[in-house]
């Protein structure tokens, strides 16, 4: 075999595993997002009252507030681009949020760990090659999915009837689809335009899709 040959071989190799390497500034960015979407939740969890309220008049339709606890992750997945991003950013969100103080305490955590799980699952499922609007949003819905199970199971949700229990189901999965994927994306596409994101997949791709349409 050639030295040309082996060479081709070692980088196509080696690349994959390259990109999928954390930097420093991977998480230096991913713990900035974290730390900051946790005030987002603390913030978040002190108008919840207020907001439930406002949606009383329709049993369960809270579900759709939900989406306020579940963007970390899906933002972390899109700006890093890197296996665990999701996990790890929603992790650190609810621990911020737990340290500030919430009604539910420990369990902010619990809820985290579980919801960063989901979002990490629906960038898995594309095998981390969508960072799209695909990927926003199937982040979004499982991370949805996930704190609709908790609620209607392990939370005061759990009370209600079921027809209300259903309501909040498919409010919270809607809500993760449209607040944690979609605006998510929606986020990514405006800080890349900025240039803040240039040191990253997602800054560069829509550096060179402006190029294109130019």
């Amino acid at each position: 075999m050639n030295t040309s040959t082996s060479a081709s071989i070692t980088k196509d190799t080696t690349k994959p595993s390259g990109r999928r390497t954390w930097r420093v500034v991977d998480i230096v960015v991913a713990s900035v997002i974290g730390v900051a979407a946790g005030v987002v939740f603390w913030l978040w969890g002190l108008a919840w009252p207020g907001l439930d309220s406002l949606l009383a008049f329709t049993p369960g339709l809270s579900g759709l507030l939900a989406g306020g606890w579940l963007f970390a992750g899906v933002l972390g997945g899109l700006v890093i681009r890197k296996p665990g991003a999701a996990l790890f950013t929603e992790v650190v969100a609810a621990v911020v949020s737990m340290a500030l103080g919430t009604q539910w305490a420990f369990l902010t955590f619990v809820w985290g760990l579980v919801q960063g799980v989901a979002a990490e699952l629906g960038f898995a499922l594309l095998l981390y090659a969508n960072w799209r609007l695909l990927g926003a949003l199937t982040s979004g819905a499982l991370a949805g999915v996930a704190v609709a199970v908790l609620d209607t199971n392990f939370s005061s949700v759990a009370a209600l009837a079921f027809e209300a229990r259903a309501v909040y189901f498919v409010s919270a999965i809607v809500s993760g689809v449209v607040i944690a994927g979609l605006l998510s994306w929606v986020i990514v596409r405006a800080l890349a335009a900025t240039g803040a994101l240039d040191r990253f997949a997602a800054g560069r791709e829509a550096r060179a899709v402006g190029s294109d349409a130019a």
